[in-house]
C-alpha cells in the first residue's frame, strides 16, 4: 500500500485485478455477434413461413429466441438462467407490444 494505495484498494477491497479487467473490444464483438444471430433467426422465418403466419410466427419465435439468448448470456455471465430468460423475454414482449401499439396509432398495417 505504501507504493500505490489506489491499486492496493482496488485489488484488496474491490477485487479488481488485471485478469478481471473489462475488455470493451471483446464485449463489443460479443454484442455484435449475438445481435446478428438474434436478428437473423426471425429473418429466416420471414423467408420460410407462409404470408398468413409471418406476423404471429415471427412474434412468437422472437420471444423464444430472446429467452434462448437470455439463457445463454446468463450462463456465460454466471447469472441465474431462468430469471434472466424471463426478464429478457418480458421486456422484449413489452417492447414488441408498445411498438405494435404505436404502429397501430399511426395506421400501420401488417
Amino acid at each position: 500500500m505504501a507504493k500505490d494505495a489506489l491499486a492496493a484498494h482496488a485489488r484488496d477491497e474491490l477485487g479488481i485485478t488485471d485478469e478481471l479487467a473489462a475488455r470493451p473490444v471483446q464485449a463489443a464483438f460479443a454484442s455484435a455477434g449475438t445481435f446478428t444471430v438474434g436478428a437473423a433467426l426471425p429473418l429466416v422465418l420471414v423467408l420460410v413461413l407462409p404470408k398468413e403466419w409471418v406476423v404471429w410466427g415471427v412474434s412468437i419465435a422472437s420471444l423464444g429466441f430472446l429467452a434462448l439468448l437470455g439463457s445463454v448470456a446468463a450462463r456465460a455471465g454466471g447469472s441465474l438462467v431462468f430469471k434472466s430468460a424471463v426478464r429478457v423475454t418480458f421486456w422484449g414482449a413489452l417492447a414488441m407490444g408498445l411498438t405494435a401499439g404505436v404502429g397501430a396509432l399511426f395506421g400501420a398495417r401488417f
